[in-house]
């Protein structure tokens, strides 16, 4: 996931945790400031109703004898109600207080914010009680939560999509050195040392240190260059030479047959260190990208060519051969990389192949991605030698020959065309080498 995205989340979240906080704190702050909103108002009316006492409507209610009535008003809607009745002696005369608690008024169950005011009038104790309906109340708060919500969760989609192009307008600098420097990293003499553009310092120092780092590796990549040169002119040459020298020595028919042995004995060392020195250079190349990779790559034509020159190594071992190429796929790389790369894991599988096993190519599509896949029925690898199978002069055998470089070379060409190569193996069963190929690459 990138960055702005990441940042864009992080924020939307935020904001969604500041609606469910707000959600869980909006009742109480509402609930206040109605219930002050009504208290208010209840004061009011009881102060009416006190002044109001000596009424004549209210004086043939307060001359009653019976303690036992009551004198009580409602509203229509019962969204209010007056309620006078005589009490016992009080302690809490001239308090008001204000309580909530549901009413049953002609059958009808509603909350009501009530205020309660003992009082005495004529040596007699009275309960004054007003109270105010909380259904509408609480209805109007529902609806105020309800707009609230759906107003915050229009605001939080609105600022995640303004945050999403704002910080991706912030973050094109960024972007673009990615795109355009740290992609090329691995081919310094392609490096754009071009300044980004950008109004943030960050992007511009970052900028400025990437084109003073690349300028030191190509300078090293250069000096590397140099070195190969150095190296292929300055041991090659001598083993060139030293050869040539034995070479004549073996024309000398005054030697005997012990001289020869031990002539013929070093020019096979000299043999099999020109062939170390010439894969220690062919590595290096590989991983220094002395290579183009724009040619047009035919694996069924590679592997076909590869298994007539290496027929009669698999007829020495009597070996089956299959070869099951259904897919026609384009894929542009080194053709003499390919060839070299294939070559070690079908030789690795005739080496290492037990007398009259198999070797199977197959190809197809696994997650969308094309893959070659290289087996054979020999005597397979333990976990550990998997795991330092393509270290440079490991051997899995040393009754074979070979100098263990064969696939540090295979591994070094599938990273430089970017193929991932995986190994599946088991003791006495065989093993198979695994190429999957890039996504981008296209198929018929």
């Amino acid at each position: 996931m990138k960055i702005k995205h990441q940042l864009a989340i992080f924020n939307a979240l935020s904001r969604l945790l500041l609606i469910l906080v707000l959600w869980l704190v909006l009742p109480v702050l509402v609930e206040k400031v109605v219930y002050n909103h009504i208290n208010k108002s209840l004061l009011e009316k009881k102060q009416k109703f006190i002044e109001h006492l000596d009424k004549e409507e209210i004086n043939d209610f307060i001359v009653r004898k019976d303690t036992s009535e009551t004198y009580a008003s409602f509203s229509t809607l019962h969204s209010e109600f007056l309620q006078l009745s005589r009490v016992s002696s009080n302690s809490k005369i001239n308090q008001t207080l204000f309580i909530t608690e549901p009413r049953i008024i002609e059958e009808e169950q509603n909350d009501y914010r009530i205020l309660q005011y003992y009082f005495k009038y004529e040596n007699t104790n009275y309960l004054l009680e007003i109270g105010n309906s909380l259904g509408e109340i609480n209805d109007l708060t529902f609806v105020i939560r309800l707009f609230f919500i759906i107003v915050l969760i229009i605001i939080v989609v609105i600022t995640f999509l303004a945050d999403t192009f704002y910080i991706e307008y912030l973050l094109k600098p960024f972007y673009k050195i990615i795109d355009t420097k740290i992609r090329h990293v691995n081919e310094p003499e392609a490096f754009d040392h071009t300044p980004i553009i950008t109004h943030s310092t960050d992007f511009q120092e970052l900028d400025t240190v990437l084109n003073q780092m690349m300028d030191r590796i190509s300078e090293l990549f250069k000096k590397e260059k140099q070195f190969i040169a150095n190296v292929s002119h300055e041991l090659l040459t001598p083993i060139a030479l030293l050869k040539n020298k034995f070479e004549n020595l073996l024309q000398n028919e005054s030697l005997d047959d012990e001289a020869v042995d031990k002539i013929v004995a070093s020019l096979s060392t000299l043999d099999l260190l020109k062939k170390v020195i010439a894969n220690l250079l062919l590595i290096s190349k590989i991983e220094n990208n002395q290579y183009e990779a724009n040619e047009t790559i035919d694996f069924d034509e590679i592997i076909t060519d590869l298994v007539t020159d290496l027929q009669d190594r698999i007829e020495d071992r009597e070996l089956t051969f299959h070869k099951k190429i259904e897919h026609h796929f384009s894929f542009r790389g080194n053709k003499t990389l390919m060839h070299i790369l294939f070559y070690n894991l079908i030789v690795n599988a005739i080496k290492y192949n037990k007398p009259s096993g198999t070797i199977d190519v197959n190809d197809g599509f696994l997650d969308g991605s094309y893959f070659l896949s290289v087996s054979d029925s020999g005597i397979g690898l333990n976990e550990k030698q998997q795991q330092n199978v393509f270290k440079r002069f490991t051997r899995v055998s040393s009754e074979q020959e070979g100098m263990g470089l064969g696939l540090a070379i295979a591994e070094s060409i599938a990273q430089f065309h970017h193929i991932r190569i995986e190994i599946k193996s088991e003791i006495n069963v065989g093993t198979t080498f695994v190429l999957s190929f890039p996504n981008e690459q296209k198929h018929n």
